[in-house]
């Protein structure tokens, strides 16, 4: 499973692809909800971009968790450096 590209690029970039989710849910609930209220396009477009915002400071916001455990981090290293000896064997 991990030989996909598209699988090692979110288990590179966590937080942007998690980013990239949530806004895509943030956005379809606000389509779903806002489509009977008349918005101009300029409204959307606004709506849009400050719900994808909102979604990446809560992820953001999410990730400062992140950095309070040193276990974890190290444990993060060893996985990516055993990652890295065995494509380098292989």
């Amino acid at each position: 499973m991990q030989n996909i590209s598209a699988v090692k690029w979110v288990m590179r970039h966590p937080r942007f692809s998690a980013w990239v989710v949530l806004a895509a849910g943030m956005v379809a609930l606000l389509v779903v909800e806002a489509r009977n209220v008349g918005l101009l396009p300029s409204q959307w477009i606004a709506l849009i971009v400050a719900t994808v915002l909102v979604a990446g400071a809560c992820i953001w916001i999410i990730s400062w968790e992140d950095k309070d455990n040193p276990e974890d981090e190290a444990e993060v290293n060893a996985a990516e450096d055993s990652e890295q000896d065995a494509a380098s064997a292989a």
